[in-house]
């Protein structure tokens, strides 16, 4: 079970919005290379970065960030926001990333994901934001008509490496977890889940350890980490106990 911690990118900063708002930002480190090597040297094994200001335009915009991110830590790194090409699939993945996290445009363009997972196995990602159960895209400003898993299940058997699941409606405002969601996602599909939105406080962690959680991947964490709310000595020896 893996906790990711997260860096959420908007102006070459590291900040964290509240319900996916980007007029609603708190800047948490000016250096988000410097807050990479620092989660490294907390004891964490991966990195979740997301290029916020790529979603909303549709192309990356914090590429110096997350390069600079690469250079810092000897984690391996996933990588969403505005990737929607081939191209800078291609292009992210030559950089050094271990994962890229593919959100509008696997709802777009589902065919894309497919092709890619083919040309790079284990190295892509889905990302399914969901506002009232139904999936989000374009940086979540816009709401479509699929369920959540209606849209995941689209991507059984291709070689998708993970699902991200967020739950808009807690993300960024510490509302713990919409395990419920999470859960029956992760029994409806193989393809392995990691939850995010609203991961709260040590309770969060410990019900990752609980058996009905075990399907998942791991959850990502990043207001709390942030804020103090988990200690994460005390989260990781946790989740490694379990």
């Amino acid at each position: 079970m893996i906790l990711f911690p997260a860096i959420d990118l908007k102006d070459g900063q590291c900040v964290r919005l509240k319900l996916g708002d980007m007029n609603q930002a708190t800047v948490y480190n000016p250096d988000p290379a410097a807050q990479a090597k620092a989660f490294e040297d907390q004891g964490f094994e991966w990195l979740h970065v997301v290029d916020l200001d790529g979603a909303f335009a549709g192309e990356s915009r914090n590429g110096a960030a997350v390069e600079a991110i690469l250079k810092a830590t000897k984690n391996p790194v996933q990588l969403g926001g505005g990737i929607r090409t081939h191209a800078h699939i291609d292009a992210w993945l030559a950089k050094g990333l271990a994962r890229v996290i593919l959100g509008t445009v696997a709802v777009r363009d589902p065919g894309l994901v497919e092709e890619v997972c083919r040309l790079h196995p284990g190295k892509i990602a889905v990302g399914i934001d969901a506002k009232g159960g139904k999936v989000a895209v374009e940086g979540w400003a816009e709401a479509s008509t699929l369920g959540v898993i209606e849209l995941a299940k689209k991507f059984e058997g291709v070689g998708v490496a993970a699902i991200i699941y967020t739950d808009i409606d807690r993300d960024g405002v510490l509302a713990g977890i919409n395990w419920d969601a999470t859960i029956a996602l992760a029994e409806a599909v193989s393809i392995p889940v990691i939850a995010s939105g609203g991961l709260a406080s040590l309770a969060d962690i410990r019900r990752m350890t609980m058996p009905d959680a075990h399907k998942l991947e791991g959850a990502i964490s990043g207001r709390a980490l942030y804020d103090g709310r988990i200690d994460p000595a005390e989260a990781l020896s946790l989740l490694r106990a379990a």
